[in-house]
């Protein structure tokens, strides 16, 4: 499969631009087994959980990792962190006219410094006179999407994290999270329902166009996770008591998967860059929270993976014309799997 066969049409007014003012408000697109489709609100999604079932998030905090500044010779330069490398380095992308070399120094607003040591693909490998996280705090802005065509704002702070967010690292929030609230998870609680966390720090590379030799090689950008030995114990219970492991958003889908590549859920602490597509043999995960994603995305390859190609993509365009909210302010989408995904 190509790319192209996972394009729809997207009005650009269904693109998300502001959240809701309640995260619940949010509307939830219910997709059954045999393609039906249900209109619900995110705050229905009791109805959709069973007492045994095990919900599983991604507790990733967002970074503020967006910096602005100049090179030596005045050109202006904005700087977006991929991931923290040590104390002082940084794996970046950097958008300037003109590429800085190996040596240069850069000059961030707020007084922040920085020297390029090295090119690494299409990254650059920064160096920081002072901590990269403490930088990121005192003068950094919040990483919005670059589908969303405006500044952030002081409330995309608090708006574009998870109430459960405590790991920081991401420079993507993790989006299907983001219409929780900790009433809403109370009452799951009270439901039954059981909770399970995972860490996987979102990098820029989620916003790129799919490459050719990630197609080849069936690899994305690699990413840090952490799966604990108490999230395996939890799926394992959920097990016996016959309910459903329900994967938070896509990362939370990897972070799960990768951890059982060897077909049994095991710990994990490293990089993974898991290419879900279809043809792909899941291992844990039973139902998928999510929201609606780009175009010709791997996201979108994943979600169809798991729903069945033929259901997903005839889902996203009748979101379409029922006017749903797309992308990481937008509304989300529940399914289970399709037993038969190709």
């Amino acid at each position: 499969m190509e790319p192209a066969d996972f394009n729809f049409e997207l009005p650009p007014e269904l693109i998300a631009q502001q959240p809701l003012a309640e995260r619940t408000a949010s509307r939830l697109l219910e997709l059954g087994p045999d393609g039906q489709l249900v209109d619900r609100y995110f705050a229905d999604l009791p109805a959709l959980l069973r007492p045994a079932d095990l919900l599983v998030v991604n507790d990733s905090r967002v970074l503020p990792a967006r910096l602005f500044g100049a090179k030596a010779s005045g050109g202006r330069i904005e700087m977006l962190l991929e991931r923290v490398l040590s104390a002082h380095e940084a794996l970046v992308q950097l958008r300037s006219s003109h590429a800085p070399k190996p040596g240069a120094s850069l000059s961030f607003d707020g007084g922040v410094s920085a020297t390029v040591l090295r090119r690494q693909d299409e990254f650059f490998v920064l160096r920081f006179a002072r901590p990269v996280v403490e930088v990121l705090d005192q003068a950094g802005h919040v990483p919005l999407p670059p589908y969303i065509r405006r500044s952030d704002a002081s409330a995309d702070r608090e708006r574009y994290q998870t109430v459960y967010a405590r790991e920081r690292g991401s420079v993507a929030a993790p989006t299907a999270g983001l219409h929780f609230t900790d009433s809403l998870l109370a009452s799951l609680a009270a439901q039954g329902v059981g909770f399970g966390r995972l860490t996987l720090h979102v990098g820029a590379g989620t916003f790129a166009p799919l490459r050719p030799h990630q197609l080849k090689t069936g690899r994305l950008h690699a990413e840090r996770l952490q799966v604990s030995a108490e999230l395996c114990a939890a799926v394992a219970d959920c097990r016996v008591r016959g309910g459903r492991v329900v994967a938070v958003g896509t990362t939370a889908m990897r972070g799960l998967e990768t951890a059982a590549a060897s077909g049994v859920l095991r710990p994990f602490d490293g990089e993974t860059s898991l290419f879900i597509r279809p043809g792909y043999r899941f291992q844990v995960v039973d139902a998928l929270l999510t929201n609606f994603h780009l175009p010709e995305s791997s996201l979108l390859m994943l979600v169809a993976a798991f729903g069945g190609t033929e259901r997903v993509m005839a889902a996203y365009r009748e979101a379409v014309v029922r006017r749903y909210r797309f992308f990481s302010y937008g509304d989300a989408m529940f399914l289970c799997r399709d037993k038969g995904a190709s």
